[in-house]
């Protein structure tokens, strides 16, 4: 247990350090600026690290779920819940996110603990990791693509159709998958059922906010469509199309 402390903690100083030093590189830039940088590298590595476990590495979630951690479940999890750690602190200190985040955050971390604290159930909590974090790097690359006046392009407009695709096919579809494998295996801790609930829970209120962004965005987009229509439809000049 004591070399799981100091992985965490060691996990947490390596990302303290990447967002001092990339505070230090873009003195020109705001630090959130900074801590979407580290954010966006923790998606990615996480993402890849989870899915591996998950998807390759087993064991298989939707089958064993409760089982005993393996070492790299393990390492992966410290890895995670030192940048857990590190952004709740962030967001706290700089007061940018709201309560669902915040809840969000905390139930990982709690979650987290718990797993490396019973010496199970890593198996389904990697794969909720994986399913959590692979729309990350799509969300950070929406606030980039903002901060450089680049979001309103087709780039902004692929980055937007697969966030919301990966959210509603891995998070919420995948998510329940893993949720129904938790709830209906005997090993898991109740505590940690109703914890992966909790997060089910969050899971959807995000899935709100993104419908409702998403019904704006069609909002926006339905003038310039029949615009679009109108100034290509021919003419009718006294019931006679127009020759163009």
């Amino acid at each position: 247990m004591v070399s799981i402390v100091l992985e965490v903690a060691c996990s947490l100083l390596a990302w303290l350090s990447l967002y001092a030093a990339s505070c230090h590189w873009h003195r020109h830039r705001s630090r959130e600026w900074s801590c979407r940088l580290v954010t966006l590298l923790h998606g990615v590595a996480v993402t890849c690290l989870s899915g591996y476990v998950a998807l390759l590495d087993g064991p298989w979630p939707l089958t064993h779920a409760g089982s005993p951690n393996t070492p790299l479940q393990i390492h992966v999890l410290a890895l995670t819940l030192g940048y857990f750690i590190f952004d709740l602190g962030w967001c706290l200190y700089f007061q940018t996110e709201g309560d669902l985040m915040l809840l969000h955050h905390t139930l990982s971390i709690c979650g987290m603990i718990m797993v490396l604290g019973l010496g199970k159930s890593a198996t389904e909590v990697n794969a909720v990791v994986f399913v959590s974090e692979i729309t990350n790097p799509l969300l950070q690359a929406r606030w980039f693509l903002r901060e450089m006046g680049r979001y309103h392009t087709l780039l902004g407009e692929v980055v937007d159709f697969f966030f919301v695709l990966l959210f509603l096919v891995l998070r919420i579809a995948g998510g329940a998958l893993i949720m129904y494998a938790m709830l209906a295996s005997p090993q898991p801790s109740w505590l940690l059922k109703a914890g992966g609930l909790a997060m089910y829970l969050v899971s959807l209120g995000f899935l709100v906010e993104i419908c409702h962004f998403v019904r704006r965005k069609m909002l926006k987009k339905f003038p310039s469509w029949t615009s679009l229509r109108s100034v290509n439809a021919p003419v009718k000049t006294n019931g006679h199309l127009t020759a163009h």
